[in-house]
Parts: structure tokens; sequence; C-alpha cells
């Protein structure tokens, strides 16, 4: 599956009783977002990227709600030295990574992006 692939499909509601994905699968996925790092614990994966200015941050951001909410799964943002900006996900119900954290990964990453310059 490649994360266009990822990108086509759907979040899925979660519960309490929803179980985090096994760290062999969270890397299969993660290897179809490789922008994306997974966080030591192995329980969140995030992006970083550095904008022009202020504006354009929470101009990206508001984008990033508006699939956030269509997908009913929303990730963690933050701005920081008023243009770097880190996005993070993870399934607060499962207490770790699901599939709807890759998927909602991927779809981050098909919006279009013409004012950021990636940070490294």
């Amino acid at each position: 599956m490649a994360a266009s692939d990822l990108a086509a499909r759907k979040c899925v509601p979660c519960s309490e009783k929803t179980q985090p994905l096994d760290p062999a699968r969270a890397r299969e996925l993660l290897a179809q977002v490789p922008d994306w790092k997974l966080a030591t614990d192995g329980k969140r994966i995030s992006r970083n990227w550095r904008v022009r200015d202020f504006g354009t941050g929470l101009d990206f951001f508001c984008r990033i709600a508006d699939v956030a909410e269509a997908e009913d799964h929303h990730p963690d943002l933050h701005l920081t030295n008023y243009r770097d900006l880190t996005v993070e996900l993870w399934t607060h119900a499962a207490g770790g990574l699901t599939e709807n954290d890759f998927i909602l990964a991927a779809k981050i990453d098909s919006l279009e992006q013409p004012a950021l310059k990636e940070k490294g």
C-alpha cells in the first residue's frame, strides 16, 4: 500500500477498546509516509516544517484542521519561534498509534504546501 492509498482511505471511529498497532505494523506504515518520524517510545509520529512566516503557519494549521475534522481524528499542532511547525499524531483512545494516524499523515502530506520550506 502506497501513501496515496493511505490518503484515499477514511479514518475509522476509535474507542477506549481500540488497541495500538504492534511495532512491526507501525514501521511498515511509517515507510509509506517517509517524512514522518517515529517517537522514541513508538507511540507517536511527527513531522516538522519551517514556514515563511507566522500567517503561513496558521493557514497551514487551518487546512490541517479541515482535514482532521473531516476524518474526526485530531493531531497535536505546535507552532514555535513564529514559523516552526510540528504536527504530532497518535490515537489518544488507544494510547499509541493506529492506522488512523498514518491515514491522516498521508492526507496532510497530500495538502498543497507552496509556502512551506521543509525543516531538517
